[in-house]
C-alpha cells in the first residue's frame, strides 16, 4: 500500500540536508498490540483521553510525490528490443572550428544545456554554495569551453526524464545531458553524441531488507523515474510487481525513505549518488542491462542543421578522453563505483563519399 508507514519502523528523512528519523505512523498494516504491540499502561496509571483533552485525532499518511502514477499490471503490450540500428555511432569530429560547427550559438554567447537539478553526484546543486555541480555539469563546462575559450558560457535548464526530448524537439535547449541512455528507439527522435559513460542497471534496496536480486522484487513495490527505460525490465521478468513512477530520483529516495516503496531500480551511477545521501541504503545484485549514455541533441532538419553541433560535442568528448579530463571526472564524482572503467570507446559513421 502506497502512502503509509509501518508502526514501529523508523522513517528516514532529509531535513535541512541532514539525515533524521522520526518514529513511524499508526497504519492498517501495522503490529497487532495484542502480538508484541507496546505494553499495557500499569493499573494504577492515569489515562487521558484524546477526546477529552481536545487532541484531534488524525490518520497520518505520508503524501506521494507530487505528479506520482502507480501501476499495478503491465501498461500494455511491452515494445519489443529494438535492434534494427547500430545506436552508438555518430558523426566523426572534424577540424573546423566552433564559429563554422555552430554559428548560431556563437553568436548567442552562451550554450544552452537540459539537466537534472537533483541527481546527486550527476547533476545537483551545491548546499554550501547553491551551484549547480556535478559530473554532468562539469561535461557541459568543458563543451562550452571549447566553444568559447570559457566554461562559464552554459545557462542550464532543469528537465524532467519525461520531457527532456520535447525540450529537444522544440528547440528549448541545445543539448540535454540527464543520464539519457542511448536506443534505437530514442533515435527516431533525437540525435545522439558518441557514448560518455557507461551504465549498468542495478537495485537499491534498504540494508537488512532481503532484497538482494531482481526475484526479490517479486510482489514489492519499485520506484522509478517516468521517461525513464527503468521499468520495462521489472515488466519482463517478474509476475507481480507494483510500480511507483515519479519525476525525479529525489523522489525515490524520499518515497523509500517513508516506507512508500521497497525498492529503487536504475542505473548505478544514479543509485550510487542516493547511497550517498543515506547509509542505511545499499545497491545489490548484479549488473541488469547496459545503458549507455549519451549527449542528446535535436534531430537535423533542413532549417536547423545540428550535424555541426553533434561533431563539437564529439570533438571534446574525444578531448577528454585523450587528455584524462573524463578519468579526473570520474575519480571526483564517481569513485564510489570502483576503479575508472575508462570513457566508452566511440564508434563513428562512415563519411558520405566526396
Amino acid at each position: 500500500m502506497f502512502g503509509g508507514a509501518t508502526r514501529g519502523r523508523a522513517v528516514r528523512g532529509l531535513v535541512g540536508g541532514a539525515l533524521v528519523a522520526a518514529l513511524a505512523v499508526t497504519s492498517a498494516c501495522g503490529v497487532d498490540d495484542d502480538e508484541g504491540g507496546l505494553p499495557d499502561a500499569p493499573a494504577d496509571s492515569t489515562s487521558i483521553d484524546s477526546a477529552d483533552a481536545g487532541i484531534p485525532e488524525v490518520d497520518a499518511v505520508m503524501p506521494l510525490p507530487a505528479g506520482a502514477v502507480i501501476s499495478t499490471g503491465i501498461p500494455g503490450e511491452l515494445p519489443a528490443e529494438d535492434d534494427s540500428c547500430n545506436p552508438l555511432a555518430s558523426l566523426r569530429p572534424d577540424d573546423a572550428d566552433p564559429e563554422e560547427r555552430v554559428p548560431k550559438i556563437v553568436e548567442r554567447g552562451r550554450l544552452i544545456v537540459g539537466l537534472d537539478q537533483g541527481s546527486n553526484l550527476f547533476s545537483f546543486r551545491d548546499p554550501a554554495t547553491g551551484e549547480l555541480t556535478g559530473f554532468d555539469v562539469d561535461l557541459a563546462r568543458e563543451i562550452a569551453d571549447d566553444i568559447f575559450g570559457n566554461p562559464d558560457q552554459v545557462e542550464f535548464r532543469s528537465l524532467t526524464s519525461a520531457n527532456r526530448i520535447e525540450a529537444l524537439e522544440d528547440n528549448q535547449v541545445d543539448l540535454v545531458i540527464r543520464s539519457m541512455s542511448i536506443t534505437c528507439e530514442r533515435r527516431e527522435q533525437v540525435t545522439f553524441s558518441a557514448p560518455y559513460y557507461q551504465a549498468y542497471q542495478r537495485v537499491l534496496a534498504v540494508r537488512g531488507s532481503g532484497i538482494e536480486d531482481l526475484e526479490d522484487l517479486e510482489g514489492k513495490r519499485v520506484c522509478v523515474a517516468s521517461g525513464t527505460t527503468s521499468a520495462a525490465r521489472l515488466w519482463a521478468e517478474l509476475d507481480r510487481i507494483t510500480v511507483l513512477s515519479v519525476n525525479t530520483w529525489a523522489d525515490c529516495l524520499v518515497a523509500i525513505q517513508q516506507n512508500q516503496v521497497d525498492a529503487i531500480t536504475t542505473d548505478d551511477a544514479i543509485l550510487v549518488g542516493i547511497t550517498a545521501q543515506d547509509p542505511y541504503l545499499e545497491i545489490v545484485g548484479p549488473q541488469l542491462a547496459a545503458e549507455p549514455y549519451g549527449v542528446g541533441i535535436a534531430k537535423s532538419t533542413p532549417s536547423h542543421n545540428t550535424d555541426g553541433l553533434v561533431r563539437q560535442v564529439n570533438s571534446t568528448l574525444a578531448r577528454i578522453r585523450a587528455d584524462g579530463t573524463w578519468n579526473r571526472m570520474y575519480s571526483r564524482w564517481l569513485s564510489g563505483l570502483g576503479s575508472s572503467p575508462g570513457m566508452p570507446a566511440p564508434t563513428y559513421l562512415p563519411e558520405p563519399q566526396q
